[in-house]
């Protein structure tokens, strides 16, 4: 097998270059036909892409079938409740006589507003939801159940309009249905100015780092391309499937870092074969340009695709949508790195300055290659732990186990108004609520009994949720079929607390005689979390046998491919361990400007994991690719290296993995500036990745252990004899 795939895929057959030499030189020829159909896409998506952020929506982590989910479903049939908006009215006595007044006036102005099914509040309604200093009391308005998402948010403003006429100091409005909105718009906002950013900050690296304002914004043009692209394309599929605005946020960030790095591959490769051969006509230096660096694109791409099938395989809605818009966004960086900048560079290419230091020489044969300048500092690094290639690759894998140690500690949840911004009105009144009023307003763990109150089997079980939450915590509801029952169960603490889990547990623990269904945000966070661990070896074999295979493709060799997962591993898990050290420990929080909420989002280590496997391939990619190639050339002339041809790929690609690293590290931190905590998670996890990867890991650890390996690198299975017919 693997044979075969060497056969077919490893070495870059005559044929197959051909192919890619015609598409640049095809390119390059028809460079103003190429560039008029990348700016009506382009354009296209500055005009109608935007409209994706009109067409997201609230999306489910977990799939229909999860047991959580198939109780509410059902309960929701039964007894169906409408959206619930809480107040929490502060800052003076409850028994304030004008807070009396003005309170009770506005609860009946509330009851009278269309849409509205009930108020529940200590001034009207008899409750006793008053904390215990006399000082905040809590609201709790709940709409009518059959209204759509657009009714019930203009009711749900009304409502907040006039709890605001309350006559008192503070009256803070919240529930989820406002925070999911809050969370769409800042997530809108927070894209807006990590792109801006992003972009602007680019435009001033890269036309330093690259010598010219010129050759510095092609880079960003397809960036743009890429962005706008991706918007109409996330648009289109949000006719097809549910696309949440935190999706739009990450799979926008993914291409644009993408279609940076693709360029910047292909523009250091052209000024190479440009130095390499002065004076050609710049069609047959694109052509080299895509037989080579364009391979290495196309097999990058095709990686980074394979990582977004893994995420595919957890089938959860909203990681689902994620994993098909990366797949369109994968596919648009590599169309965009194979033809919008070839294209770029053909009009552009005597504005592109060349390498700084470079000096022509020819090399053995008939090519020519540019001479090297100063090295760079992925090439003195390598030299570096070449030297003591041991004792490096000893010190940084401890280092990164060192790092990724916060791990054992990690806790996951679902992200709830505690990851809106800290001043965000909606994350205050839930934190209010948490803190003065858990009691009352947190959400029950739910059962779901296919069988009447009345039977002797579901008595019994009455009789054990007694005993496990007390009698004043179990709400028994009524007016449902006589053949099925719905318990409401109050544990203390937050809804999806440790003891809410352990009650979920216990509960579906129970050997019962009749059908029990367990819903609630406990039931739901440890749906979610058995449904990853159920799931993730799937999609770590998927990733990491396609990525495998595409690595042997490459290289020929079966020792690399593992030797690049190993150490994408390491980056992962370090990675990991930062963002528990920082966002659930909160180290460095107010460096970052946000309040840690002591978990990270349970889709972050998944995400992350996709993310960082795949562009830690896509650099990996980068270099193996040139130092395959420079194995390749010494190995014709007799002449067998290892080490050597490691530096010298290294030296010849190592700037541009650290140019697209600070780029890519400039997109991701202007994610980080966002306020939404699930994104500033994303942000600053891939910064931390890619600086930890292009450095330490390709700067260090993979000379290192490329030098202890030596020759062996490059094994592989001796080809199956063929024994020839009689």
């Amino acid at each position: 097998m693997l044979y075969w795939l060497r056969q077919r895929l490893g070495r870059l057959r005559p044929e197959e270059a051909a192919v890619l030499a015609l598409l640049g030189r095809w390119t390059a020829t028809h460079r103003m036909w190429v560039l008029a159909g990348w700016s009506v896409i382009t354009l296209a998506g500055a005009i109608l892409g935007g409209a994706v952020y009109d067409r997201t929506q609230s999306v489910d982590s977990l799939r229909p079938d999860a047991e959580s989910m198939v109780a509410q479903s059902r309960i929701d049939r039964l007894d169906p409740q409408g959206e619930r908006i809480v107040a929490v009215i502060a800052g003076r006595d409850f028994n304030a006589m004008a807070l009396v007044d003005s309170a009770t006036r506005v609860m009946f102005d509330i009851r009278a507003i269309p849409g509205v099914a009930s108020v529940t509040d200590a001034y009207t309604a008899g409750s006793s939801q008053v904390a215990a200093d006399d000082q905040s009391s809590l609201v709790v308005v709940e709409l009518r159940p059959k209204l759509s998402d657009d009714e019930a948010l203009a009711v749900a403003d009304q409502v907040a309009a006039a709890l605001r006429r309350i006559d008192a100091p503070r009256v803070l409005v919240g529930g989820e249905l406002l925070a999911e909105r809050t969370f769409g718009e800042q997530a809108v906002k927070d894209a807006a100015i990590g792109e801006s950013i992003a972009l602007v900050v680019l435009c001033g690296v890269l036309t330093v780092v690259l010598g010219g304002l010129i050759v510095g914004s092609l880079p960003l043009a397809a960036a743009l391309a890429a962005v706008a692209a991706t918007l109409l394309a996330l648009s289109g599929l949000a006719e097809a499937m549910p696309v949440s605005e935190y999706a739009v946020n990450v799979v926008t960030l993914l291409g644009l870092g993408l279609a940076v790095d693709y360029s910047l591959l292909i523009l250091a490769r052209f000024r190479e074969e440009r130095e390499a051969a002065p004076g050609a006509p710049v069609a047959e230096l694109l052509a080299a340009t895509t037989a080579t660096a364009g391979r290495a694109v196309l097999v990058s791409g095709l990686t980074v695709g394979a990582a977004l099938a893994g995420l595919f395989v957890f089938a959860e809605p909203l990681l689902a949508a994620m994993a098909l818009g990366g797949a369109v966004v994968v596919g648009m960086a590599t169309v965009i790195g194979l033809t919008l900048v070839p294209a770029l560079i053909a009009v552009a290419h005597r504005r592109i300055p060349p390498p700084r230091g470079a000096r022509t020489r020819p090399s053995a044969g008939s090519s020519r290659r540019p001479a090297p300048g100063r090295p760079g500092l992925l090439a003195r690094l390598a030299a570096f732990s070449q030297r003591r290639p041991a004792a490096v690759a000893l010190t940084v894998t401890a280092g990164l186990l060192l790092l990724a140690s916060p791990l054992f500690q990690i806790t996951l949840a679902n992200s709830d108004a505690r990851s809106l911004p800290a001043a965000t009105e909606e994350r205050l009144a839930y934190e209010a609520v948490e803190r003065d009023f858990a009691t009352w307003a947190a959400q029950p763990v739910t059962v779901l009994i296919e069988a009447g109150a009345t039977e002797p089997p579901v008595r019994a079980l009455l009789q054990q949720l007694r005993d496990l939450t007390g009698e004043k915590e179990l709400d028994l509801r009524s007016d449902l079929p006589g053949d099925v029952t719905v318990v409401d169960l109050r544990p203390a603490g937050p809804a999806s607390g440790e003891p809410a889990q352990r009650l979920v547990r216990d509960l579906r623990a129970l050997d019962m005689p009749v059908p029990l269904l367990v819903g609630g945000p406990a039931a739901e966070l440890i749906d979610a979390r058995e449904s990853t661990a159920a799931r993730l070896p799937i999609a770590v074999a998927v990733i990491v046998v396609a990525t495998g295979l595409l690595l042997v493709a490459l290289t020929g060799s079966v020792v690399v491919p593992v030797k690049a997962i190993c150490m994408n591993i390491l980056t992962l898990l370090a990675t990991l361990g930062v963002l528990v050290a920082v966002f659930q420990w909160g180290w460095g929080s107010a460096l970052l400007g946000f309040e840690p909420w002591g978990a990270l989002d349970i889709t972050t280590p998944l995400l992350l994991f996709v993310f960082i496997f795949g562009l830690s391939m896509d650099y990996e990619v980068f270099l193996l690719a040139r130092i395959k190639e420079e194995w390749d050339r010494r190995t014709a002339n007799g002449r067998i290296d290892n080490d050597r041809a490691v530096l010298a790929g290294i030296t010849a690609t190592g700037p541009v993995v650290t140019t697209a690293a600070v780029a890519l590290g400039i997109v991701f931190l202007g994610f980080a500036l966002g306020e939404l905590i699930a994104v500033k998670e994303i942000g600053v996890g891939m910064t931390v990745a890619v600086l930890l990867d292009v450095t330490v890991v390709r700067g260090l650890l993979l000379p290192s252990v490329m030098s202890l390996l030596g020759a062996a690198n490059w094994w592989r299975p001796a080809a199956p004899a063929i024994r020839s017919r009689p």
